[in-house]
């Protein structure tokens, strides 16, 4: 075997040495005495003589016979390269690669770089700013050598460093370079689900369902384009893949897959390539004119095959081609030797000259202009770099390296040896003196990628996203300068822009585009360009999408890529359609011209350079990239290989950047030549167009052609080569050189479903236009009207007739209900009347142009009516009908004299024109395929046009000529009218073709009956024929009186009928049922119940989304809302015409309530046991009323008319008992159950009952008028009648009627009756209801009636208010309806506290959305802000009765503040130690202040009302203490814990501390009817007797009447008199939604006051008795000029912390002058009550007199003088001086005490000090807990919140507990349970909060006790001598910023459990 393979071995090479150009062998060998060249690309060998290795000559053509030669040295001036080339010496080290191997440039002394460089580690310097870019400048890499940047919080750091946005973990799409985002994700994908109106993409991804099958990827994968049988979106010249995909058709069966899913190459013979293709080996067809042109274009060669070789490859550009093809190196051409073998290249046959082969080196240079050297005893000439040898070879010629590509990166200038790079202004030369580098920021690749648009940093892995959420984003580009990028949607057709940074979204262009593939930015005029390939047009706009123009549209096919130069003025575009190729133009369209249309397939991408003057494109069908010159010459391939399907291309500096569909992926390689491939990203979704967005792809060297006033141009200055053109907007003429007619005189307006557009006769484009109209669904019928210049059309999708100016503004809304399929429409132009037919009423309609004063013409004998025409000169009108028996008819314009004028010969007849003219009649039949026209009596009829009309539809005649649109051949055609000859095509490839007219401004002059005074008539005058010529007619269901001129007022007898969103009436007047909406100048959305006054004409109605009872006049005027508050579901409505009364049932309050017809005196008549309450039926004459209940045991009751002597008339064999009539002629009371589907009947006690009518599929309303009974019926969508007393005849009335409820039935002819309280209001002063047996007196809601049975007080005595955020509302105490009342104060947006001042009559409240405290009458008059600035979250707030003064809490400030009632004199209280502060209450009799906070230590603390004084009273024990409120009897401070659930209470002094109710769920508020008991001293020494006794269990009634006949001011008020409303503590519940009640003694009795109330905040009590007392405050503010303060026995005055102008003094009786004043007037006397005063601790120097500044000579002179004299009086004297002594005794006495007290103080027991912020006794450590905040905490906030504190203690949970309530969900309940954390521990011990108050110690010690009394004693002893303040409530509970937990787990109670 190994000899075999020798033998084989040396057989082979015998056979390969003899065939030495075999093709295919790995090498070749020649014989001896030669040398073998390399094999050729083609596998060719060649062999030259041996002697001519090593010679210098390039003999083989590719160097092969020089490579690895020994060169000849370098001359002493030249440097010797390693690679053995011959620079200058000059050249080394100077920065530059002479060497073309850097061997120059090494080791060279490194250059000193500037302060601005960056030194890069191969010498070089480059700018700092190119440090670490992401571009190599330095050569080496080594300014690129940089830390890897730190993704931020809201990135995902990719495995590769690079950092993308987080939400994109995970997100099923591949965004970092090595997808490491998308990997350990969980496996449970999400899937998609779409909606009824969208289709999912096969990955999921969901599209509207409209297109679906509409010929475009809209998926991006072609799945929306599958399974569309019925579908054929592709044109006659393409083929369309299984996918849907659409491809040339003759890429079919061309061996080369197009289709993504291969299907072009399935099922092919191989005959498919057409006559002019050529079949390659593959199977693959390629153009014949491609073969044997040398190229292999079937990639297998065969297109190469079987050439015959008429030439031989090229030689190279160094060798000589000798006469038989031979190439021969240079040298060897003239030096008398036949090398060639034929002698061509020696004398003769060459011109050489005389060569001396003598000659020497040493002899002058041997002949030789630069170097000479010695070969076989020859002279050989040789040149320096830069130059090469002439022909006679001595002579050497300077080489143009500029002439050769790729030098220099743009400019080259060639110089004598060498060569000079430069670059184009914006650029840099880089330190390889060769390429340019631009200036300015980092290059960002800018593409669009279907549903987002993204960028990508070229050399680096920064990845980010621009915009997301797009349908369909495939064209984009920028606009550098004003920062914004344009895009364009297939799927939306839209064109969009935003801003760079993904802001402000806008549409630009939204009408009239297909398929805009293209988009491009004229940066310097600010211009607009794309392509549409569906529209085959160019257009151009301004860049907000006006003036928009179509610029180019002849010989358009497909254009697709378009790019701009506007330095130039020039506009390029690639077109793939059947004749692909790439053109240019001027940018106004001129000059037009082809600049490649060979080896062009599907030219796709387009890019400019505009800094080397070339363009690029991509061809992917041709999978290649190319570059040419701007006029196309010098083309040539860039790169041919690797190119599997590339979309878009872009250029920056050196390198080519494009997308490509399969790999889904962006690549770069170098410009020039196509090297250095690299994939910048992959596994996109699916890149669509690129840009590189730099502003140096916007140079701004271009000259504005059009200056600053826009060339003079009135609409579009558009840019022409070096000038400029005025043009103007598709279809507008030019009325001189640079100005454009206003509006259009002539063009046709057609329909196409989606839009409607226009062909302006006015130009010769006859481009068609869409008019810009909005919401256009499918739009069927036109016509036009040349007066007004208007155009109007209908739309059967939207079932409207609408209307807009030509030009697309004013649009709006004509006609819009009961319109069922509206398919015709024609105006009378002479009297503007607007005329339809309906194709689903089966009706012929008229109005006026605006849709007013509609009616009915005909509506019998009509099936399907289609088009309609009317001739205003006849006064006919025409129309055809394509029901079963299609017919063209006639009538009058009033519908007199209506006949059938062609009826034989009609299968569809569907457009219908007149001819004014020839006086005929033209119509056009779908199913006959014909245009025929007659005489307007249907006489001598004729076929015009009778073939090629596949589906005509729309037809119009103007002038000569008749235009017509047809559905199949999706065209509009025109021919000549008389012959039908001369068809022409206006328009092609538009589908859903309409109705089509000729707008003109010449309709013929028509003599108008009606001109003067409307015809005589009263509404309608309508054109009629001869010799009539007008008639009047009536709005839909109004009868013409017997004058035949005037109208009825109204309907007499007619049934209206809610429909939701609408109430209609039906006329029983006429003899046709045609419903009429009333048309009331308000939306509805969920009309339900309706009811009718007969006597004043007026609907009333009840909307369950709005909440409101409603009505109107009939005819739809004065509308007004006469109760909207307080309701949820009004299902029932009733009106009493004869009482003047509405009575409503609510299902969401179960409540049955009366009031006047205008909404005034509410009552709440029935509100207990009732489950759904819903029909209400009233029969005033009888005193009843009757309604239905469809609860859980339903059933039908019945009252008297004022809610009392209520009974069940039927609870058995009921479902859902709807509908409730009451027949008071039959006495009968008739329902409708839609669950029994029966109407049923009984008497008027519910006897006798018998089934009526049965079955009835889902009745809702009923009603009964005369012998007939009318329901509506929810399933047929219909309204039915029948026979009242059988429930025969059933007959529909009205049917497709969605949405139908309450139905009634009015006759206004009949007489209402006799009104029991007509006379003097029955005497009642507010409300007279009927009852049975007469009638009887009410008050409105939460209001006793007086002891007289006949009169009311205006409000309650005592009642709740309450807040919740939009509303504040009343709750009555005095009655046990309980029935919240709403307090009509304005402006509410997030009401938070509230408090009332009964001496004024005023509501105070908080806004913390307006940040504002204000106030208002209950009546909700006089609203007026008081403090207006300096608050951030006002949580608390309280009315100082007394003093006038209030107080709030600041939670977002930290402070407690005061100011006078009206916000004057404000001033800080408290601002220090406060950590969040919420509720706050006032007790002014005693001087307390009393607030929670809820910070970071819980705590209730109390204070002077001063602020001074102030000590912390609980501070154990609490979570988050929310409302707060005092009892004025008892001295008890109540508070609730939203924390720890509960409500407690202590003394007041946080003693004797008592748990009243637990749990609770989540409290805030809370309050109670307390009242301010003025003790004597024996009553307080009982007190101390039995220190507990304020837990006696509640007063009888008895004790509670006797209290209320009391005078509640008496001081002697004893405190066992309490009333029974006493004993209540009412609070605000979140997590409940209700307000609830227990008694505040026991703890017990539980109650909801009211449920289901959204946002409860703040609760407060209003009585008589709660706002009583006085203090030293009381009278005459004191006598202070501000501030008053009162303390337990004294008062201080203060001074505001801003000084408003006026003096003050804390001087009670000093009232100082300001400085300036007159120091010597004489001073005023001024009554002031003597009391014992303290002076304030600061205030303003200057201006207020204190014990500091008494004797300042301003405080001297404006000292108040005693009243009586002008001095001292001696008394005044010494009764001072008794004074000052009395007190030094006191004082004296005080600290004694206070010594000896001292000493028996326990010593484990300290003193309260308020240096120490943790409180801490010495006997035990309080440990403080914080835990981290949940996610949900930043969620949960009532306002707006400005800063926010990180921190825990410092934020607190500022929720405003629960913005959830904003939501009405409960989806936060279990994350708020986790704020809850402890707040300090819980202890069984009380801390020290007093000046020496015992821990240990649970109750007070006698000398407290005693001080207590004392403080009392005293406070009574003062106040009885002063006049008591008026009578008020007062408030307390505040809100507050966060709370929330609600979680009733168990609290630890010791320190061990903690």
């Amino acid at each position: 075997m190994q000899l075999a393979a020798v033998l084989w071995g040396v057989l082979a090479t015998l056979l390969l040495s003899q065939n030495p150009g075999a093709h295919g062998s790995a090498d070749c060998s020649c014989g001896k005495n030669h040398f073998t060249c390399a094999v050729s690309a083609f596998g060719e060998c060649t062999c030259i003589p041996a002697q001519w290795q090593c010679d210098g000559d390039n003999d083989c053509g590719d160097h092969s016979d020089e490579d690895g030669c020994m060169l000849p040295t370098c001359s002493p001036l030249d440097f010797h390269c390693d690679n053995g080339k011959c620079i200058r010496r000059s050249w080394v080290c100077d920065g530059d690669n002479d060497c073309e191997d850097d061997s120059d440039e090494q080791d060279c002394p490194p250059r000193e770089c500037e302060e601005d460089e960056f030194q890069c580690q191969n010498g070089y310097c480059i700018r700092s700013l190119w440090h670490c870019d992401g571009d190599n400048d330095c050569g080496d890499n080594s300014d690129e050598q940089c830390d890897m940047r730190k993704c931020s919080d809201k990135e995902f750091r990719c495995t590769d460093g690079s950092c993308i946005a987080e939400h994109w973990y995970c997100d099923g799409d591949t965004d970092c370079k090595d997808g490491s985002d998308e990997e350990n994700c969980p496996s449970d994908e999400m899937t998609a689900t779409c909606s009824v109106e969208e289709f999912q993409c096969a990955y999921g991804r969901c599209i509207l369902d409209i297109y679906h099958c509409d010929g475009d990827d809209d998926c991006g994968d072609w799945s929306d384009e599958s399974d569309c049988s019925s579908h054929q979106p592709c044109r006659s010249v393409e083929f369309m893949c299984s996918s849907g995909m659409c491809i040339n058709s003759g890429w079919r069966c061309d061996g080369e897959y197009d289709c993504d899913d291969q299907s072009d190459e399935k099922n092919c013979t191989s005959s498919m390539c057409t006559p002019d293709q050529f079949r390659c080996g593959t199977g693959r067809c390629v153009r014949l004119s491609w073969r044997c042109d040398g190229e292999d274009d079937c990639s297998d060669r065969s297109d190469e095959e079987g050439c015959e070789k008429t030439e031989s490859p090229p030689c190279a550009p160094d060798q000589f081609q000798c006469g038989n093809r031979r190439c021969i190196g240079q040298r060897k051409v003239c030096n008398e030797v036949n090398d060639c073998g034929d002698g061509t290249d020696e004398h003769p046959h060459h011109d050489c000259r005389p060569r001396s082969s003598e000659g020497n080196c040493n002899q002058n240079n041997g002949g030789c202009s630069q170097k000479c050297q010695m070969a076989r005893g020859l002279v050989q000439c040789t040149c320096h770099t830069g130059y090469r040898l002439t022909d006679d070879g001595q002579t050497c010629q300077d080489v143009d390296e500029c002439a050769e590509e790729g030098y220099c990166s743009q400019g080259c200038t060639n110089a004598d040896g060498g060569f000079q790079c430069w670059c184009v202004q914006g650029y840099e030369l880089r330190p390889d003196k060769r390429s340019c580098k631009a200036l300015g920021p980092e290059p960002v690749l800018l593409f669009a990628n279907r549903i987002d648009i993204r960028q990508v940093l070229p050399h680096r892995s920064e990845y980010t996203l621009l915009l997301n959420n797009l349908e369909n984003a495939i064209a984009l580009d920028f606009h550098h300068s004003r920062e914004l990028v344009f895009w364009s949607d297939v799927t939306l057709d839209r064109i969009m822009k935003a801003n760079l940074n993904g802001s402000n979204v806008e549409e630009v262009v939204s009408t009239g585009l297909e398929s805009p593939g293209g988009l491009a930015i004229d940066w310097i005029h600010d211009k607009l360009y794309w392509t549409d390939s569906g529209t085959s047009r160019i257009e151009v706009a301004n860049l907000d999408g006006t003036h928009r123009k179509v610029l180019l549209w002849q010989n358009m096919e497909k254009p697709r890529a378009i790019a701009l130069h506007p330095i130039e003025g020039k506009i390029y575009w690639t077109d793939w359609g059947n004749t692909p190729r790439i053109e240019y133009s001027n940018m106004d369209g001129s000059n037009r011209r082809v600049i490649a249309d060979t080896h062009l397939f599907w030219p796709n991408g387009l890019t400019i350079d505009y800094a080397s003057h070339h363009i690029y494109w991509v061809d992917a069908k041709h999978h290649v990239i190319e570059r040419a010159d701007l006029d196309g010459r010098n083309r040539k391939a860039v790169i041919s290989q690797g190119l599997p399907h590339p979309f878009a291309i872009t250029v920056f500096e050196d390198s080519l950047y494009w997308t490509d569909w399969h790999t889904k992926s962006i690549n770069s390689a170098n410009k020039f030549t196509g090297k250095n491939q690299e994939v910048i990203r992959n596994k996109l979704h699916f890149p669509m167009d690129i840009h590189t967005l730099h502003p140096q792809r916007q140079p701004a060297g271009g000259r504005n052609r059009c200056g600053a006033n826009n060339g003079g141009c009135s609409h579009l200055c558009l840019p022409s080569n070096k000038t400029y053109t005025c043009t103007c907007p598709t279809g507008f003429k030019k009325v001189d050189h640079y100005n454009c007619a206003d509006s259009l005189d002539k063009f046709l307006l057609f329909a196409r479903r989606p839009d409607i557009r226009r062909i302006s006769f006015d130009t010769e484009d006859m481009s068609d236009d869409v008019i810009p109209l909005a919401d256009v669904r499918n739009a069927v019928a036109l016509d036009w009207h040349d007066k007004d210049g208007y155009i109007y059309w209908t739309d059967v999708t939207t079932d409207s007739i609408n209307r807009a100016l030509w030009n697309g503004t004013n649009q709006e809304v004509v006609v819009d209900n009961s319109l069922e399929s509206p398919a015709g429409l024609a105006i009378d132009w002479v009297t503007n009347k607007l005329y339809w037919t309906d194709a689903g009423t089966d009706r012929i309609e008229v109005s006026n142009a605006d849709g007013s004063m509609r009616t009915v013409l005909i509506w019998e004998n009509l099936d399907r009516p289609r088009d309609i025409v009317v001739d205003p000169t006849g006064g006919f009108m025409y129309w055809t009908d394509w029901g079963a028996n299609p017919k063209i008819e006639r009538a009058g314009m009033d519908a007199s004299n209506r006949i059938v004028i062609i009826s034989s010969n009609l299968t569809w007849p569907n457009g219908l024109a007149i001819d004014y003219e020839t006086k005929r009649l033209y119509w056009a039949d779908a199913g006959m395929k014909t245009i025929e026209y007659g005489n307007f009596d249907g006489s001598d009829r004729q076929v015009l046009i009778g073939s090629q009309l596949p589906h005509p539809f729309g037809l119009t005649v103007h002038e000569d000529k008749l235009y017509w649109t047809d559905w199949l051949s999706k065209s509009i055609q025109s021919a000549d009218k008389l012959t039908g000859l001369g068809r022409h095509t206006l328009a092609e490839n538009l589908q859903n073709l309409m109705d089509i007219h000729m707008f003109h401004r010449h309709r013929e002059k028509v003599h108008n009956p009606c001109a003067v005074n409307n015809g005589g008539c009263s509404h309608l005058c309508l054109l009629a024929p001869a010799p009539k010529a007008s008639s009047c007619s009536c709005p839909t269901g109004i009868n013409l009186q017997s004058d035949g001129k005037t109208c009825t007022p109204g309907m007499s007898r007619f049934l209206i009928f809610a429909r939701r969103t609408d109430i209609r009436m039906v006329s029983l007047d006429i003899p046709y049922y045609a419903d009429v909406v009333l048309a009331v100048n308000s939306s509805m959305k969920n009309t339900i119940a309706i009811g009718v006054d007969p006597k004043e004409g007026k609907v009333y109605w009840s909307d369950s989304t709005l909440k409101k009872i409603s009505r109107s006049n009939i005819n739809g005027t004065a509308h007004q809302d006469i109760v909207s508050t307080g309701l949820m579901t009004t299902d029932g409505l009733g009106v009493d015409a004869v009482g003047r009364k509405v009575y409503w049932t609510d299902t969401g309050t179960n409540r049955i309530e009366v009031a006047n017809l205008d909404g005034s005196m509410r009552k709440v008549l029935i509100w207990q046991n009732l489950d759904s309450p819903r029909a209400i039926a009233l029969y005033h004459e009888m005193g009843y009323m009757y309604w239905t209940d469809w609860g859980e045991h339903a059933k039908l009751e019945r009252s008297a008319m004022d809610g009392t002597g209520r009974v069940v008339l039927i609870n058995n064999n009921l479902g859902w008992p709807n509908g409730l009539a009451i027949d008071m002629a039959g006495s009968q009371l008739l329902w409708a159950d839609a669950h029994t589907e029966r109407i049923e009947v009984s008497d008027l006690n519910g006897q006798n009952r018998r089934t009526l009518v049965t079955p009835v599929q889902h009745p809702y309303g009923l009603t009964l008028l005369g012998s007939h009974i009318y329901w509506t019926d929810w399933q047929s969508r219909s309204i039915l009648r029948a026979d009242k007393n059988t429930g025969a005849n059933s007959i529909t009335v009205r049917a497709s009627l969605p949405g139908l409820m309450d139905i009634q039935a009015v006759d206004r002819e009949r007489p209402l009756g006799f009104n029991k309280c007509g006379r003097n209001n029955g005497g009642c002063t507010h409300l007279c209801l009927p009852r049975p047996n007469g009638t009887s007196c009410a008050c409105p809601t939460g209001i006793l009636l007086k002891g007289d049975g006949r009169s009311c007080d205006d409000s309650p005595e005592t009642y709740l208010l309450f807040s919740n955020r939009v509303s504040v509302r009343r709750i009555s105490l005095d009655t046990n309806d309980h029935t919240d009342v709403h307090v009509p104060v304005p402006e509410l947006h997030n009401v938070i506290s509230l408090d009332y001042d009964s001496v004024d009559g005023n509501l105070y409240y908080t806004d913390v959305t307006l940040d504002v405290i204000r106030r208002a009458n209950l009546d909700g008059t006089g609203m007026e802000t008081v403090i207006s600035q300096g608050l951030k979250t006002t949580d608390g707030l309280a009315v100082d009765w007394v003093s006038r003064n209030m107080y709030w809490t600041d939670t977002g400030r930290n402070t407690i503040e005061v100011a006078r009632l009206d916000g004057t004199s404000r001033k800080v209280l408290v601002n220090n130690s406060l950590d969040e502060p919420r509720a706050i209450a006032v007790f002014p009799s005693k001087g307390f202040l009393f607030w929670t906070d809820w910070g970071h230590i819980a705590k209730i603390e109390r204070s002077h009302l001063d602020g001074s004084d102030r000590k912390v009273l609980i501070n154990t024990d609490l979570g988050w203490p929310n409302g707060l409120t005092l009892d004025y009897d008892t001295r008890r401070i109540f508070w609730v814990d939203a924390h720890l659930d509960r409500i407690e209470s202590s003394d007041l002094n946080g003693k004797l501390r008592q748990v009243l109710v637990s749990p609770v769920s989540h409290p805030f508020a809370l309050t109670q009817v307390s009242v301010l008991a003025l003790f004597t001293l024996s009553s307080a020494v009982n007190l101390k007797a039995d220190p507990s006794s304020w837990l006696r269990p509640p007063l009888t009634s008895s004790d509670s009447s006797a209290h209320r006949s009391k005078p509640v001011s008496s001081p002697l008020t004893p405190f066992s008199r309490l009333s029974q409303q006493d004993r209540w503590i009412y609070w605000t519940d979140w997590q409940t939604k209700s307000i609830q009640r227990v008694d505040k003694h026991t703890g017990r009795n539980k109650e909801t006051v009211l449920a289901n109330v959204e946002g409860l905040m703040d609760i407060i009590v209003v009585s008589p008795h709660r706002q009583t007392g006085t203090n030293l405050c009381g009278v005459n503010n004191g006598g202070c000029t501000h501030l008053c303060f009162a303390k337990t026995n004294s008062f201080v005055c203060a001074c505001p912390d801003e000084p408003d102008g006026r003096p003050c003094s804390t001087i009670s009786g000093y009232i100082p002058t300001s400085p300036g004043k007159g120091a010597n007037s004489t001073p005023v006397p001024k009554m002031i009550p003597k009391a014992p005063t303290d002076t304030s601790r600061r205030g303003p120097s200057l201006v207020n007199c204190t014990d500091g500044n008494l004797n300042s000579e301003f405080c001297l002179n404006t000292v108040v003088t005693a009243p009586h004299g002008e001095g001292l009086h001696i008394s005044y004297v010494i009764g001072g001086v008794l004074t000052i002594l009395a007190i030094l005794i006191l004082i004296a006495a005080f600290i004694i005490y206070r010594h000896k007290k001292s000493k028996f103080a326990e010593p484990g027991v300290s003193n309260l000090t308020y240096s120490n912020p943790s409180y801490r006794t010495s006997t035990q450590e309080v440990k403080i807990e914080a835990s981290q905040k949940p996610p949900i905490y930043n969620q949960l906030r009532y306002k707006k919140e400005g800063g926010v504190d990180a921190g825990y203690t410092k934020e607190k949970i500022r929720i405003v507990e629960g913005v959830c309530l904003l939501s009405s969900e409960d989806l936060y309940w279990d994350d708020l349970k986790q704020i809850k954390h402890s707040r300090g521990g819980l202890h069984t011990c009380i801390r020290t909060d007093t000046v020496s108050l015992q821990t240990s110690s649970a109750s007070l010690d006698d000398g407290e006790t005693e001080q207590l009394l004392q403080e009392e004693a005293s406070e009574c002893s003062s106040i009885t001598t002063l006049t008591p303040s008026a009578i008020t409530p007062q408030r307390h509970a505040q809100h507050s910023l966060p709370d929330t937990g609600w979680a009733s787990l168990r609290k630890p109670s010791t320190e061990s459990e903690v």
